[in-house]
C-alpha cells in the first residue's frame, strides 16, 4: 500500500482505507514492464466490472507508482514552470485575473498557497490559490499544448498542483515528481479518448490528471487516488460551448476549475467519501451518455508499474499567444509576407490543413463571429483567418498588440480577414492523428491567389518552435520568453530568484517553493476593483 506522506497521520491512513475498502476492497496490480494498453468500454450495472479493470483505477496505480522522474523529464519540468510564470505575469492585470485573484484573497489562510503577483506575504486556501493562478496562466492562452484524438494544455496542471504543495509543505522534488504525473495522465487520456467529437470540453481530461498528480504529491493510497478521480471527472464533464461563438473569458477559467475540483475531491475522499463508480465505464457514466452512446469502446496507454513517466516530452509549449494549430501558421505568415509587396492586391487566400484545424479555429466552424472585428480577444485567438490575416500584413505577432481593437478595426486588415477560408486536407488530418512524432504535424499549406491573377504558395508542417521544427525551444528560449512577458510586471532582481528557483527544483525546500510565485510591481493587492459575493 502506498505510504501517505507525514501530513497524514497513519491513524488517519487507516480509518481512511478501512472505510473506502466498502467500496473498493484491497488487492495488488501485478502488471510489470511495458504501456500498459488500457481497454475501457460500457458496462450494466447488472455487469461485473472488478476495480483493478476499472480506468479510474488504474490511473490511481499510475499516481501510486514510486518511480523517480529522470533527468531529461525534470529538466522539461523546469521549463513548463518557468513558462507558466511568464504567461501569468503578462495577464496578472488583466480582468479575468483581477476577479479570480480578489475572489481568492476572500479566503485567507495561514499556510495555503501564494498568489500570482502577490509574492510570498499573502497566502490563501490552497483551491483558491489554484484557481486564481490557473486564471492568470491561460489568460492569454499562451503556454503549452498537447494534441491527439483530443487536444490539451497539460500545463494547467501546474498551479493547483503547486498550491496544495505550497500548503502541505512539499520539497521541490515531491513537486516535480506530481507534476510528471499530471502530465503523463492527461497526454494519455488524449491520445485514447476523443472529447471535443462530442463537443465535451478537454477539462474532462484535465481534472482526472490533477487528481492523479495529487494522489502522486500526497502519497496516498490509490484507494483514495481512485475515489478522486472519480469525484473529479464527474464535476468537471462540461459542454464545449466554452470554446464555440461568442467566446468568453470562462476559457480561462475553466482549466482553474477543474484544478479547484480536483483539490476539493482530494480533501473529500481523505475524509473517506466515495465517488460514482464506475465513472469511466459504467452504463449512466461518461462514457454511455458523454461519448460514444453505450456501444463506447477505448484504449488509453499507460505507463506500468515501474515505468518512467515521459509523457511530458510530447507536449510543446508557444512561441506565440495564439491557439496552437495557428503556430505554424504565423511562421508561415511571416515567411510569406517577405515575398509579397502589397498585400491589398491579394484576391483570395486558401489554407489547406487538417479537418479539427479547419472545424475549430477555421472558416469550417461556421462562426461568424470568427470573422467579427467587434469579437472578443478569446474569439480571435480561435480565428485562424484573423491570426493569419494580421501576421500576414504585420510579419510578426504580438501578445497584445495584435488583439487591440484598433487592430481588429483596420479596414486594411478586415478586408483581407474576410478573403481567408480554411479547407480540410485529408493527408494533414492523417498526419494531425499519426501516432508517429515524426510525422505528427499541425500545420498547412497556404495558397494566395492576387488580382492579376498571379499565385504564390508555400506550406509548412510544423511551428519554428515545435521539436521538430526549424528552431525548436530550449531552456534559452524559454527564459527568454519569461523575460519578454515579466518586463515591466516583475522586477529584475525577483525575475532571477524566480529563475533561480525554478531551474533548482529538485533542490528546492519547503520554504523555498513558495518563491516559484513572483510580486509584481505596482499590484496592490488590498485593492477590490470588482464586485462580488465576498
Amino acid at each position: 500500500m502506498i505510504r501517505v506522506h507525514r501530513w497524514f497521520s497513519t491513524v488517519t491512513q487507516g480509518a481512511i482505507v478501512a472505510h473506502l475498502a466498502r467500496y473498493v476492497p484491497l488487492r495488488a496490480c501485478p502488471r510489470r514492464g511495458a504501456m500498459i494498453e488500457h481497454r475501457v468500454r460500457v458496462y450494466r450495472s447488472a455487469e461485473e466490472l472488478p476495480r483493478a479493470e476499472q480506468l479510474a483505477w488504474t490511473i490511481a496505480e499510475v499516481a501510486g507508482d514510486p518511480v523517480e522522474v529522470t533527468d531529461e523529464v525534470g529538466e522539461m519540468v523546469v521549463n513548463r514552470i518557468i513558462d507558466n510564470a511568464g504567461v501569468a505575469a503578462a495577464s496578472i492585470r488583466r480582468h479575468p485575473a483581477i476577479a479570480a485573484r480578489e475572489q481568492a484573497l476572500a479566503s485567507p489562510a495561514a499556510r495555503g498557497a501564494t498568489l500570482f503577483g502577490l509574492g510570498t506575504s499573502v497566502r490563501v486556501a490552497p483551491e483558491w490559490g489554484a484557481w486564481a493562478n490557473g486564471v492568470a496562466v491561460r489568460e492569454l492562452d499562451f503556454h503549452d499544448t498537447f494534441l491527439a484524438l483530443e487536444y490539451a494544455h497539460p500545463g494547467d496542471s501546474i498551479p493547483p498542483l503547486l498550491a496544495v504543495a505550497q500548503h502541505v509543505g512539499a520539497s521541490g522534488e515531491q513537486l516535480c515528481r506530481a507534476i510528471a504525473t499530471g502530465y503523463e495522465i492527461q497526454i494519455n487520456l488524449a491520445k485514447g479518448i476523443c472529447l471535443n467529437e462530442h463537443r465535451i470540453d478537454h477539462i474532462a481530461h484535465l481534472g482526472p490528471s490533477v487528481a492523479a498528480g495529487l494522489g502522486t504529491l500526497l502519497e496516498i493510497p490509490v484507494e483514495v487516488t481512485y475515489q478522486s478521480i472519480g469525484q473529479t471527472l464527474h464535476t468537471t464533464t462540461t459542454t464545449r460551448q466554452s470554446r464555440k461563438g461568442a467566446i468568453s473569458s470562462w476559457k480561462a477559467y475553466a482549466p482553474a476549475f477543474a484544478g479547484k475540483m480536483a483539490i476539493e475531491a482530494v480533501d473529500r475522499a481523505l475524509r473517506g467519501e466515495a465517488s460514482p463508480s464506475p465513472i469511466y465505464e459504467g452504463e449512466d457514466g461518461v462514457l454511455a451518455w458523454m461519448l460514444d452512446s453505450p456501444s463506447a469502446s477505448y484504449v488509453v496507454p499507460l505507463p506500468a508499474p515501474g515505468e518512467h513517466k515521459r509523457a511530458i516530452l510530447e507536449s510543446y509549449t508557444k512561441e506565440y499567444s495564439a491557439e496552437y494549430q495557428a503556430q505554424a501558421m504565423i511562421d508561415l505568415a511571416k515567411r510569406l509576407r517577405l515575398r509579397i509587396e502589397d498585400t491589398e492586391q491579394i484576391a483570395r487566400v486558401t489554407i489547406y490543413t487538417s479537418h479539427h484545424t479547419h472545424q475549430v479555429i477555421g472558416s469550417g466552424a461556421t462562426d461568424p463571429q470568427k470573422f467579427a472585428p467587434d469579437a472578443t480577444r478569446e474569439t480571435l485567438d480561435h480565428s485562424l483567418p484573423y491570426i493569419f490575416a494580421v501576421a500576414l500584413e504585420d510579419g510578426s505577432w504580438h501578445h497584445e498588440r495584435s488583439y487591440s481593437p484598433e487592430r481588429a478595426h483596420r479596414p486594411t486588415t478586415i478586408s483581407l480577414w474576410r478573403k481567408i477560408s480554411t479547407v480540410e486536407d485529408p493527408e494533414r488530418t492523417r498526419r494531425y492523428h499519426s501516432e508517429d512524432p515524426k510525422e505528427k504535424a499541425f500545420g498547412g499549406r497556404v495558397e494566395i491567389e492576387f488580382e492579376n491573377g498571379s499565385r504564390i504558395d508555400d506550406e509548412l508542417a510544423v511551428a519554428d518552435a515545435h521539436p521538430l521544427g526549424g528552431r525548436p525551444f530550449a531552456r534559452a528560449d524559454y527564459v527568454r520568453k519569461f523575460r519578454e512577458l515579466a518586463d515591466g510586471v516583475i522586477a529584475p532582481d525577483e525575475q532571477e530568484l524566480l529563475l533561480d528557483r525554478a531551474q533548482g527544483l529538485r533542490g528546492l525546500s519547503s520554504p523555498e517553493l513558495l518563491q516559484l510565485g513572483f510580486h509584481a510591481e505596482g499590484l496592490d493587492g488590498d485593492h477590490r476593483s470588482t464586485m462580488g459575493l465576498f
